[in-house]
């Protein structure tokens, strides 16, 4: 089942598999359900909604990020031999990377709150006191209160990476500012034994000349899904559900976004498209 979130005349509204759901149901509401129950919920609502036939018809045209206002998007890092690498090629201390891959417990870090975060369409930004950003595909698991992995949607965690690597003390600067997160195009539901060996494409279109166009695998990460999750909310409450983006296995070498650039991004069913903006 594909969720996403529609812009109405009347306000946002969440649809499933193109049927729109009760008006006043939100992501929030739904998330505070049992993985299980939502599943059966959704699906009931979405029949009744479209037998009504009341709602407007659903658009990607008017496709929102598909998360609430005050719901949290988090993210993992070093998940990924080639994340690991690129980092420590970086860093003025590389071996902090290495030893964090190799760890225990994952490095996780804050990434953004529901209502900065870009929808498909919508614009990202590079740092204008950064000479160095890039993006970041990203497999984004969606999780209930229950700390139960309901589905995954694709996500884009574009990065200051010269910010970082001066120090990584810097690293909420180099990860978190306006327009440096976008999520997309929908949250796909599923059972989370299903996510695994999805494929991860990213293209970047620069003045309708494709600039770098690369594929990986999740199953490359070195980390498991639900043992990110455990990390996240082994001390930290999510009573409306929360975002994790699991890491990047895809990293442009000698290469930096600048203005206009188009950047792609397709996590499994899903794809995200957004236009670098000043």
């Amino acid at each position: 089942m594909l969720l996403t979130k529609q812009k109405t005349t009347n306000g946002s509204r969440w649809a499933v598999d193109g049927n729109f759901l009760p008006p006043n149901l939100n992501l929030s509401t739904l998330l505070e359900m049992p993985r299980e129950k939502m599943f059966e919920v959704v699906k009931t609502l979405s029949k009744v909604e479209s037998a009504v036939g009341a709602a407007p018809s659903v658009s990607k045209e008017r496709e929102e990020a598909p998360i609430d206002p005050h719901q949290e998007v988090w993210a993992a890092g070093v998940t990924y031999r080639q994340s690991r690498d690129a980092r420590k090629a970086e860093s003025t201390v590389a071996d902090m990377y290495q030893k964090v891959y190799e760890a225990e417990r994952p490095e996780l870090f804050f990434k953004s709150p529901g209502w900065r975060v870009s929808g498909n369409g919508g614009p990202i930004r590079i740092r204008k006191d950064s000479h160095w950003n890039v993006p970041e595909p990203e497999l984004v698991l969606a999780v209930n209160r229950h700390n139960e992995i309901v589905g995954y949607c694709a996500g884009n965690d574009v990065s200051s990476r010269d910010i970082e690597g001066e120090n990584p003390l810097y690293l909420p600067q180099a990860k978190i500012y306006n327009g440096s997160c976008a999520l997309g195009h929908g949250i796909w539901l599923c059972d989370p034994d299903s996510i695994r060996d999805i494929p991860i494409r990213l293209q970047v279109r620069r003045a309708n000349e494709t600039i770098f166009n690369g594929e990986a695998n999740i199953a490359s990460m070195k980390r498991t899904l639900p043992e990110l999750v455990e990390f996240l909310t082994r001390e930290l409450d999510f009573p409306h559900g929360v975002f994790l983006m699991t890491g990047t296995c895809l990293v442009p070498d000698d290469f930096t976004l600048q203005y206009g650039d188009t950047v792609v991004i397709q996590v499994g069913r899903l794809k995200i498209q957004n236009i670098v903006s000043a």
